[in-house]
């Protein structure tokens, strides 16, 4: 068939763009090389809905997260999608940080965010009293929330999915041929695409399929950023998000409570050649003690529970690139940071939005899905493990197979059986959190692997 639209990268704003043009009378496709949805930069994240403070004013991405924070924060509410709204101290440890800082809370109000306060050293430790010592003063961010960086992407999926949509997953672009009655034919490594229009939503790929399109306007440069998992237990120290003073390389290395229970730290700052290289680094476990040691010396006797690294798709524009090419149908969302899940859902309405005004109808649907309830892998609200109603009516529920996460047998059958399922044990870890915990996946692998297998020997009779 000829799709209307097809969405090239599943990741959080991908699925988001699917999302929103599925409640409309187009036929989507959603289309990615990996095996699941939010498989690249989106999984790897520091998990924080921004309120935009620290934008740089009258850009694109400014105004997109402002409006995407209002956005995610309400589909958070409806589906279920863990969100704790802890607030963030941005602390100043040198005289320049802290001459900085009513130069960063003018550029909040010029934002629209009005809520930030001034700190003094005192107020600082009162709000964060196991930072290290030298703290000068700070800026309180009261709205900044922390969020499950997997369960949007699965979420926006399984909505598009149930709207109609196809999730064409495993299809690896591989060339692109644009026909002269308007169509375009995507190459694929599982067979031709067709579509009449095309969404650019590739994350580290964006540049490559954009000059594919005859353009060359951008690179992407893969920025890896390395982060610290502590182990629950260090949850204590660490109730809001410590934020340093951004520079150019970023945001900087922060110190973060998870929704899953533990503490973050992270990330560094690298940009490499290698959009592949998600591998950790003894350089950056260094740098993270160095800055770690810093920030917070006590939450070094608590034990690291594990490392990961992300890849950020940094560009050599200081915005967003969301540009439509009308005559080729063509969209390109490129250079979106790691703002991009809080703005996911404000660039899916901004594609609309583009699309309409480049001739394309946009009829909502008589009906449409509810927006779908995922299940909580969160600790601020019950697990299944918790709740006798459930076992009562599903002894799976009760079932216990990860016991550092405390993730049980039903929860792996529906990560397996749900409408956007995992296929292997990524993605049953980032549905149920099976074996994230410390000991890694090291005594509960084996029996989480087994799940898999018999439901895959099931789904095979």
């Amino acid at each position: 068939m000829t799709y209307d639209v097809t969405v090239v990268g599943a990741g959080v704003v991908g699925t988001a763009i699917a999302r929103a043009l599925s409640r409309y009378e187009l036929d989507v496709a959603l289309l990615d090389a990996a095996n699941d949805v939010g498989q690249g930069t989106s999984k790897a994240n520091t998990a924080i809905l921004h309120t935009g403070f620290d934008a740089k004013p009258g850009t694109t991405e400014s105004r997109l997260v402002r409006r995407g924070y209002e956005l995610l924060a309400d589909y958070a509410a409806q589906t279920g999608i863990p969100l704790e709204r802890t607030g963030a101290v941005l602390v100043a440890w040198t005289e320049e940080e802290l001459a900085n800082l009513p130069a960063l809370q003018e550029k909040a109000v010029a934002n629209g965010y009005e809520r930030c306060e001034r700190l003094t050293a005192e107020e600082v430790y009162a709000a964060v009293p196991d930072l290290g010592p030298g703290v000068l003063g700070g800026l309180s961010v009261p709205d900044e929330s922390i969020i499950c960086p997997w369960t949007p992407s699965i979420a926006y999926a399984t909505e598009a999915v149930e709207n109609g949509a196809t999730l064409l997953l495993e299809h690896e672009v591989r060339d692109v041929v644009v026909h002269d009655d308007g169509t375009t034919t995507l190459q694929t490594s599982r067979g031709p695409v067709r579509t009449r229009w095309m969404i650019n939503a590739a994350g580290l790929g964006a540049d490559v399929l954009d000059r594919v399109m005859g353009h060359d306007r951008f690179t992407v440069t893969p920025r890896r950023g390395e982060l610290l998992v502590f182990d629950k237990l260090a949850r204590p120290l660490v109730d809001k998000i410590v934020l340093p003073v951004p520079s150019k390389l970023g945001k900087g290395v922060l110190v973060s409570p998870t929704v899953y229970g533990n503490v973050m730290l992270g990330p560094t700052a690298e940009d490499l050649e290698d959009k592949t290289a998600t591998g950790t680094s003894e350089k950056g476990f260094d740098f993270l003690r160095t800055k770690g040691e810093k920030l917070m010396p006590v939450l070094f006797e608590e034990e690291v529970t594990t490392a990961y690294a992300g890849l950020r798709a940094s560009i050599d524009h200081g915005d967003y690139l969301i540009v439509p090419e009308s005559a080729q149908r063509y969209v390109l969302v490129g250079g979106i940071r790691s703002t991009g899940l809080t703005s996911s859902m404000a660039i899916a309405e901004e594609v609309a939005g583009l699309l309409h005004g480049a001739g394309l109808a946009l009829e909502e649907k008589a009906v449409v899905a509810d927006p779908p309830r995922m299940p909580n892998i969160g600790e601020c609200g019950h697990r299944p493990f918790e709740r006798g109603d459930l076992i009562a009516a599903d002894p799976a529920y009760g079932e216990v197979v990860c016991f550092c996460e405390r993730v049980t047998a039903g929860e792996i059958r529906d990560a397996l059986t749900s409408t956007v399922p995992a296929v292997d044990r990524a993605g049953v870890s980032k549905r149920t959190r099976a074996t994230n915990g410390r000991c890694q996946g090291f005594y509960c692998g084996a029996n989480v692997d087994a799940c898999i297998t018999k439901h895959l020997q099931g789904a095979s009779r």
